[in-house]
């Protein structure tokens, strides 16, 4: 059998930079066989400039919206943005699928291996038929009234049937989970719904994106009022707690989810706190998604990720849609988490794209990390994190 072999400025295996002059040797399918001095290794040792990593896991990602790639400008703010996906992501459908398959295989081509992927239609099918990237499909439900939660969920059970059916039947081991989209688009029977359909799965939910998130559920007023009105509701349809949206809607899941909290740009410290013990009582798994350029490109804030790292979050990184970010690229997401939190060691970043995310995703027994056996992906980083690309 032939080996491949690799060598270069950097090593990181998944969780730590390895000790300088390590090779690492895969076989031809790119599977994990050992990693040796290079005194050790033997010949035909490839010397390659920058960081060798295991494959990046893009844990949030809406690739059916990549036909909004330069349709909707930086910086409009949350409320502004949210109207222009509605009212402009109709496109021709041969469109939408031309720029999907762009999309992933800009993804595939700069290392990312696995990615969860939000959804609201079976548009993606084809293009993950034939992916070499493993999909987590999260088909997100949209109900904002009681009277129609169950035909809104018995719609969104559709697409994910028709998503899981077709996938089955190529044989890829892909994951499709019904989840709710964010706080201010369901409603508490939708909740309802969602936690019974969800027990011991996978599901992701768009947390505090927006200060006007947590006024809703405070006092039923704020912005999102001029978002509704887009769907003919004149006022908010949910009920109005008194607290945060995060304490107002976590509290309708207990069947042992794991739970993606996506953006969290907005999250307070208390709301962090109550969150993790709320979880760690109930048999949740909390884990925190940074998207921080979708955080830059809608509002020009990010999250308070040292907040995060203080109360000890499962932090996993995503990119967001091409809706609200200017590539699809975790190194780019890399390199602007470097950028505005320099006090942040590159390894624990790293950890982040790689292990953090294959643990979350429970696919770490191929993906995340140079293990014996593992098929993770081989990743050359450039030193200064501004790209990447896949060496096998």
């Amino acid at each position: 059998m032939a080996y491949l072999k690799f060598k270069a400025d950097k090593i990181f295996d998944g969780s730590r930079f390895l000790e300088d002059d390590m090779v690492l040797i895969t076989d031809e399918s790119g599977t994990i066989q050992e990693i040796l001095p290079a005194n050790e290794a033997g010949d035909d040792i490839q010397q390659l400039s920058g960081i060798l990593t295991p494959g990046f896991v893009n844990c949030h990602c809406h690739l059916e919206l990549s036909h909004l790639k330069n349709v909707i400008p930086p910086n409009t703010g949350l409320i502004d943005f949210l109207c222009s996906v509605v009212t402009k992501r109709d496109f021709p459908q041969e469109v939408i699928q031309e720029e999907i398959i762009k999309a992933e295989k800009e993804m595939y081509e700069n290392g990312i291996v696995a990615v969860g992927d939000i959804g609201n239609t079976s548009d993606t099918l084809d293009v993950k038929k034939n992916s070499k990237i493993w999909w987590q499909n999260f088909v997100e439900v949209l109900s904002l009234t009681d009277e129609k939660a169950e035909d809104n969920f018995n719609h969104y059970k559709k697409v994910a049937d028709t998503l899981e059916t077709a996938l089955q039947a190529t044989n890829l081991k892909y994951r499709t989970t019904l989840v709710p989209h964010a706080p201010y688009t369901i409603s508490p029977k939708t909740f309802q719904l969602i936690n019974e359909a969800t027990k011991n799965k996978i599901i992701s939910i768009h947390n505090q994106e927006h200060p006007a998130e947590d006024e809703l559920y405070k006092t039923g007023g704020g912005e999102y009022l001029r978002f509704f009105k887009i769907f003919g509701i004149d006022k908010s349809p949910f009920p109005v707690t008194g607290k945060s949206s995060i304490r107002s809607v976590l509290p309708y899941f207990n069947n042992g989810q794991t739970i993606f909290l996506i953006h969290n740009t907005f999250m307070s410290e208390e709301d962090i706190i109550w969150a993790n013990e709320y979880a760690a009582s109930c048999g949740l798994k909390l884990m925190y998604c940074i998207c921080i350029n979708a955080n830059l490109y809608i509002e020009n804030k990010v999250p308070p990720i040292d907040l995060f790292i203080k109360h000890n979050c499962h932090i996993v990184l995503g990119t967001d849609s091409y809706s609200s970010n200017w590539q699809l690229s975790i190194a780019k997401e890399i390199e602007a988490v470097q950028k505005h939190f320099p006090q942040i060691p590159i390894e624990t970043i790293l950890q982040w794209a790689t292990s953090n995310g294959a643990n979350a995703l429970g696919i770490e027994s191929q993906f995340g990390s140079f293990k014996k056996g593992n098929k993770p992906g081989i990743i050359l980083l450039q030193k200064d994190f501004t790209a990447s690309k896949r060496l096998a």
